[in-house]
This record gives C-alpha cells, sequence and structure tokens, in this order.
C-alpha cells in the first residue's frame, strides 16, 4: 500500500502544473458527500474546507481535535498524506489560508496599487532585503500589507522590528524599513516609554502569532488576497522584474 501511495505521489509531481493557479473551493454539499466515504465516517474525520486543484482535492480537516490537511484523488479512492509539490516552482501545494484576521493588523502598508499582497518579513533577513530592494520598482501596482516576523536566529530582528513600527508617520515607517539595518546603534539606542515600548511589543507578539496561525516558517513569506502562498520572486517577474 506504501509504495502504491508513493507512486501515485510521483506522478502528481510529475504531472502538477501551477496547481495554485486553479484553485477553487468546494461546494458544501460535496464536503457532505466526502464525509461519507467509509475511512473519514470510521475515523471521525472532519472536513473543515476542500479545495479542487484540478488533479486531487485539498482537504483541511479536524481529526478529534487536530488539524491536518491531507490530498484525495478525484476518484475519491486514494488519500495522499505528506506534501506534494509543484515541479513548476517547488512550492508545497496547499490549502488558501483564511486572511480574515489579518486585515488591520499589519504594521503598515506599502504601496498604492491594485493588487492586494500580505508579506511576512523579517527586517534582518537576507532574502527579506533582496525583496524590499525591488519594491520601489513596483509599488504604484501593489498594496502590500507588512506584517513583522522576527527569526529566533536573527538577533537584532526583534529590536529592528519594534523600532520601525514606532515611527510616527507611514513615510517613516517605510523609510526605516529599508535603512534601519544600517543604522543598528540608532535602532539599539532608541528611547521608548514603558507604555510605548509595551504596546509595541503586544502589537509585534499578535503579528508572531497570526504568521504562526498562518503556517508561515521563515520569510518572506507573501500571500495573495485568496490567500495563496507566493514564491517572492515570481511575484516580481509577474510585473516585469529579473531577480539579479
Amino acid at each position: 500500500m506504501f509504495d502504491l501511495v508513493k507512486k501515485m505521489l510521483f506522478i502528481f509531481l510529475i504531472t502538477t502544473c501551477s496547481l495554485n493557479a486553479a484553485i477553487k473551493e468546494v461546494s458544501k454539499n460535496e464536503i457532505t458527500q466526502m464525509e461519507q466515504l467509509e475511512l473519514f465516517k470510521r475515523a471521525q474525520i472532519k472536513i473543515v474546507k476542500a479545495f479542487d486543484i484540478g488533479s486531487l482535492y485539498i482537504l483541511s480537516i479536524n481529526v478529534q481535535g487536530n488539524s491536518d490537511e491531507i490530498y484525495l484523488t478525484k476518484d475519491k479512492k486514494l488519500i495522499l498524506s505528506g506534501d506534494v509539490i509543484d515541479v513548476n516552482n517547488g512550492m508545497k501545494i496547499s490549502a488558501p489560508v483564511d486572511l480574515t484576521k489579518a486585515k488591520g493588523k499589519e504594521a503598515f502598508v506599502y504601496g498604492n496599487g491594485k493588487e492586494e499582497y500580505y508579506l511576512f518579513t523579517d527586517p534582518e533577513c537576507p532574502y527579506c532585503k533582496k525583496l524590499e530592494s525591488y519594491l520601489p520598482q513596483i509599488k504604484d501596482k501593489v498594496k502590500i500589507r507588512v506584517f513583522y516576523f522576527p527569526l529566533e536566529s536573527h538577533e537584532n530582528a526583534k529590536d529592528l522590528s519594534l523600532y520601525i513600527m514606532s515611527q510616527k508617520t507611514l513615510n517613516a515607517k517605510i523609510d526605516a524599513m529599508f535603512d534601519a539595518s544600517e543604522n543598528l546603534d540608532k535602532v539599539k539606542n532608541a528611547k521608548y516609554t514603558q507604555a510605548q515600548l509595551a504596546k509595541l511589543e503586544k502589537q509585534l507578539e499578535e503579528q508572531i502569532q497570526l504568521g504562526i496561525s498562518l503556517n508561515v516558517q521563515g520569510t518572506p513569506t507573501i500571500f495573495d488576497k485568496n490567500g495563496n502562498n507566493i514564491i517572492w520572486v515570481n511575484l516580481l517577474e509577474k510585473f516585469g522584474i529579473e531577480v539579479k
């Protein structure tokens, strides 16, 4: 059985093409039909949400209080557990996240364009800084909600996040996003009142916990407005920018 599942997974790996572009949510009626499958009834699997991605279904499930994500073949005869990878971009195929609770919790919004994105970033992450270096080229095309997600491996990331968020105006926050890491002495010597620091730390912790709830595991992590995970290089290429 395990070998059969591995073979099925291999087939999906070599035939899946940009599945995230074709994701659509499955109706409640079809979810109810899926829950009548014998395994689902025996294991008391509750399907929270389901998505049709062309070659198979992604199921967000709850099993006796534990959340998980599995894949169901379109003929509903095989369940795949583990990662399914899009061969075009190397990304794990996953269900869109629910961004309802994220809107309004961002540190600030960058850009005044029509296309909306959610960015979880670490101000000391080299890949984040690389992405940021290209943002001025697309600021008229995008609206990016910026959330800070400092990684423990970056010793100055939390201080930098607090410093950027502490700036009084939107323009000052944006300038600090681009420049603060180049002036660590100023960041380290920033003075906050006890109330200011408590407020900033609470806001940062909310953003971190939000990222964790959305399964953010590294930076930069970008979601489009529909909750699909977007590779930052692909985002830039979409707007005609070649990353060097």
